[in-house]
């Protein structure tokens, strides 16, 4: 017996709780969040306010609630799935009701302390959902008409109360990770042809839409896309922004120009440089090489996931886990596709590093799950 295997069955159960814990993956979750505090402390001007300091202490509270998640045992948050998908629900209705309005959308719920999103919660509540529902459903069940509905259901639910506050790039993300989570479960591949097709006709239909009485996006979102497809149409109005980030960061190179040297944020041409366009910040004052290296993390946090999930017998831990590599990486694929212009931009937060305590809060408890599954895993 090795001293490792020793000190493991030797300790009182709740420090082999801590002993069980993925450090490395606690290690990695820290280092971007580390990068964050950096990039955020540059763009207020070498400055910890506003933004750096009350970064780091959502962080802290961020990773206090993982080690709690951790703590308790996956099979009761597998039995409170149901209750959590509920009260995400329940929370994005409120919104509708009495939510705070910001930035033109009405998206946050007021809690005193902090301004709750309701639909960043219900990213992860629909992953726990759907692990929990496949976890429950016999494998020869999994691709019946019958039994796939209950899983759109539960997907279209939120998609559609995301879409009327209006957060299209949330609602995007709900519908991918929702159908990817399906896709892993076993539904077989027909379904997924049906809703590709199915999608081309929508987005079809949204164009035809477009300048009528029955306009399915706002104008707004339109010309986002306008902007994505030929932002030099409006270079100083709608595609003003995205110059401006594919300025930065080409204005970077290999190197970067240096730590807090980035003109383009410095002198606020950069937009929204604390939230979503962060990522050219960093791209600006750290070049190629900090953000390939960003990018790496990210990478080694996902790969981290997947191994977990290979190593876990327990199929709603399995899932569970694929779920929340997958919802991560929708995150931060999404937003540096979007600040490099290859996709249109729809709002979506670069994961533990942009400006945020909902979605930094939440993520944080998504991986205190993934730490719950390893925990407990059956060894």
């Amino acid at each position: 017996m090795s001293y490792l295997e020793y000190t493991v069955k030797t300790v009182p159960s709740g420090w082999r709780k801590i002993l069980y814990l993925n450090w490395p993956l606690v290690i990695l979750l820290s280092a971007v969040a580390g990068v964050g505090f950096l990039m955020l402390y540059s763009v207020a001007g070498g400055s910890l306010n506003p933004w750096a300091e009350p970064q780091m202490k959502r962080y802290a509270l961020g990773l206090a609630a993982m080690f709690v998640v951790a703590m308790v045992p996956i099979w009761l948050w597998r039995n409170l799935s149901a209750l959590i998908y509920l009260a995400a629900l329940l929370m994005l209705v409120a919104v509708e009701l009495f939510g705070s309005v910001g930035m033109g959308a009405q998206r946050w719920i007021d809690i005193g302390f902090m301004r709750l999103q309701p639909s960043e919660v219900m990213k992860i509540a629909l992953v726990m959902a759907l692990a929990a529902y496949y976890d429950w459903l016999p494998m020869k069940r999994v691709s019946r008409p019958i039994w796939v509905l209950a899983p759109l259901i539960l997907i279209l639910l939120p998609t559609f109360l995301v879409l009327t506050q209006p957060d299209l790039g949330t609602a995007i993300l709900l519908m991918t990770a929702g159908g990817l989570m399906m896709f892993l479960a076993g539904v077989h591949w027909a379904y997924f042809a049906v809703v590709i097709a199915a999608g081309v006709g929508a987005v079809y239909t949204v164009f035809l839409s477009r300048g009528t009485d029955w306009q399915l996006l706002k104008e707004y979102q339109f010309k986002r896309i306008d902007t994505f497809l030929d932002p030099s149409t409006d270079p100083l109005g709608a595609g003003y922004h995205i110059t401006q980030a594919k300025i930065a960061m080409g204005s970077g190179g290999w190197t970067g120009r240096g730590f807090m040297q980035g003109t383009q944020s410095r002198l606020n041409f950069l937009p929204e440089k604390h939230t979503d366009f962060i990522f050219n910040t960093l791209a600006e004052e750290f070049g190629f090489v900090g953000g390939v290296s960003l990018l790496a993390l990210y990478v080694l946090i996902l790969v981290f996931c997947i191994v977990a999930a290979m190593q876990n017998r327990d199929r709603y831990s399995s899932l569970l886990i694929l779920g929340v590599g997958l919802t991560f990486f929708l995150f931060f694929a999404v937003n540096m596709s979007m600040v490099m212009g290859l996709a249109p931009v729809v709002g979506v937060p670069l994961p533990l590093v942009s400006y945020g305590g909902s979605a930094m809060l939440v993520l944080m408890i998504a991986f205190g799950l993934v730490q719950s599954a390893q925990i407990h895993r059956a060894r």
